[in-house]
């Protein structure tokens, strides 16, 4: 059996400017993801750490640094982690980047959550656990971008089931995050310059654009439209309707 990749690679062909990806039967009976770049291929486990292993028999190496240092915890001790663990720690995030970046193309929004929020996890425990600020940095500076990605399929969801109100509201949430942490980094000024906030703003007005009205919205510009062409028994009319309509209980109240 050959090992040359070019027929396997000339059948799936890599476009510039796109994100091509696809999932595969794995030989275990386990699907796979793999994801096109220009010189191959990756082949991601679609569950637990991308590459299908296990470092010191844990899911992660981030659980395994977890565990440690809850047990030092239990004792009163500090956990330090030293630089080369740091940056055996930034591979394994790379790893899960490529898979949300992937689970994201083919609409697996679920996964993309779970695998932002990992990295997100892994952010905050390197932020905990070492005095060095740049190292810190060195991941740090990417949570923008994890923030806007985890918000994105978070949105990405709701819109699917229609629940727009939900999903303005995400939205918001997700920008207000990204604000809070420049304004709580030593580059406040960056956030006038963040793409992810320009990137949310934008997305807002266009789902805000898109969100059928309520029928309170209805009947409200409905009024305005009658006062405005001076139909003023049809305005008060509206007016009566609206007060009613807010003073209706809720459903379930």
């Amino acid at each position: 059996m050959s090992l040359d990749l070019n027929s396997l690679l000339n059948d799936w062909p890599h476009e510039n400017g796109s994100i091509k990806v696809r999932k595969v039967p794995g030989l275990d009976g386990r699907e796979k993801l793999q994801l096109r770049i220009d010189l191959g291929l990756l082949q991601m486990e679609m569950e637990g750490r991308p590459d299908g292993q296990r470092p010191h028999n844990c899911e992660s190496l981030l659980v395994y640094h977890q565990r440690r240092a809850a047990r030092a915890g239990e004792r009163g001790e500090e956990y330090e982690l030293t630089p080369e663990q740091c940056g055996e720690l930034q591979q394994e995030g790379v790893q899960y980047y490529h898979r949300y970046l992937s689970l994201f193309q083919i609409d697996d929004f679920e996964g993309v959550i779970r695998d932002t929020q990992r990295n997100l996890d892994l952010f905050s425990f390197i932020d905990e656990n070492t005095e060095r600020d740049d190292l810190v940095w060195t991941f740090q500076q990417f949570r923008p971008y994890v923030l806007m990605m985890n918000t994105r399929a978070k949105v990405s969801i709701l819109l699917a089931d229609g629940q727009f109100g939900d999903a303005i509201r995400a939205i918001e949430a997700g920008r207000d995050r990204i604000s809070e942490f420049f304004q709580q980094s030593t580059f406040p000024e960056m956030e006038a310059k963040s793409s992810e906030i320009a990137f949310l703003d934008e997305w807002l007005e266009e789902v805000r654009a898109k969100r059928p009205l309520s029928k309170l919205e209805i009947m409200e510009r409905e009024m305005e439209r009658a006062i405005a062409g001076e139909r003023y028994e049809r305005a008060a009319e509206l007016r009566d309707a609206i007060r009613k309509f807010k003073l209706r209980p809720e459903v379930g109240s």
